[in-house]
């Protein structure tokens, strides 16, 4: 049984790899998404990631798609207590911002679509700065006082405004945040690392990054002249233009064949070994793609090992 991670100083356990569900729904149907739902709690996963506007950007989609597909999967499964659920609010075609008013009625919205009465981790999904954190914090606070909401987190936030968030809860005795999910990965460590990372690490808040994998490209099966069928193919792509990229590309390859371990692995790895990583979100389309995202829990990188792929990517 793979350890579980405690997630900041919340009460939450999870698996060391989270699930994304931005494919559920989109790339992904229903009947896909439920095998890989499957795969990864077969796994020992635990820890599921979507937001209220996943797969809005589809035409015909209007947003919530993934979360009624995974609460189709927890009904279906009758698994709820096992699982942890992560979603955003502020994204939503219909809900857009973070007054107070909107995030309690896209709150509502989400448990209606996951079929469930509690959102286990609750983050705010883009920041809105015309709104003052006092009322984002009260509002939060709110729906976990409901009992609607167990664990509040912040995605895409700066330092300043996570800092003056953490405060004014500690303040006036409310819930905190105890979780961020950063764009972070082994090619884009730029936006994370330095002041954000600091303020997370002063607060003890975990880091949940999304773009694992960027996009793709630290899976390593985008190479030069190879054409790969993806949704997300340009994004991923992209970095092989770089030397950054391509050091890393040659790092990780290196670093996989001592372990025997796929790229992919590797590359989560590092991640999950950095300061105030919990956890970070990866997707899969099909259930073959699984393995070498939960093989993360077991992987173990030598010292030596992570500072040649911090060098590699710097």
């Amino acid at each position: 049984m793979t350890s579980l991670r405690a997630l900041g100083s919340s009460d939450l356990q999870v698996f060391p790899l989270s699930l994304g569900g931005n494919v559920f729904g989109w790339s992904a149907d229903e009947e896909q998404s439920f095998a890989v739902l499957d795969a990864y709690t077969a796994a020992g996963g635990n820890f599921i990631d979507t937001a209220d506007t996943y797969s809005s950007w589809v035409p015909g989609n209007k947003g919530g798609e993934s979360e009624t597909v995974i609460g189709n999967w927890l009904a279906a499964r009758g698994n709820r207590s096992d699982v942890v659920v992560a979603t955003k609010v502020g994204s939503h075609p219909e809900y857009k911002g973070l007054s107070a008013a909107n995030i309690k009625a896209a709150a509502d919205a989400s448990l209606s679509r996951l079929r469930t009465d509690h959102i286990d981790l609750y983050y705010t999904h883009f920041d809105d700065v015309s709104v003052p954190v006092e009322e984002i914090i009260t509002a939060l606070d709110d729906l976990v006082k409901a009992g609607k909401v167990r664990a509040i987190a912040a995605s895409n936030l700066s330092a300043e405004r996570l800092d003056a968030s953490v405060a004014f809860s500690e303040a006036e005795g409310l819930a905190r945040y105890v979780a961020l999910q950063p764009h972070y990965n082994l090619v884009s460590r730029d936006t994370y690392e330095g002041e954000l990372q600091d303020v997370a690490a002063r607060h003890g808040l975990a880091s949940v990054p999304y773009f694992a994998l960027a996009s793709g490209f630290l899976t390593g099966k985008y190479r030069p002249g190879v054409d790969v069928d993806s949704v997300r193919a340009e994004g991923a792509a992209k970095h092989l233009g770089t030397e950054r990229g391509r050091k890393v590309l040659a790092a990780l390859d290196k670093v996989a064949a001592e372990h025997g371990a796929e790229v992919a692995t590797v590359a989560l790895a590092w991640l999950a070994a950095q300061p105030t990583v919990a956890a970070p979100i990866a997707s899969a389309r099909t259930v073959a793609q699984l393995p070498a995202l939960t093989a993360v829990a077991e992987l173990k990188l030598t010292d030596a090992e992570l500072a040649e792929l911090t060098e590699a990517s710097a």
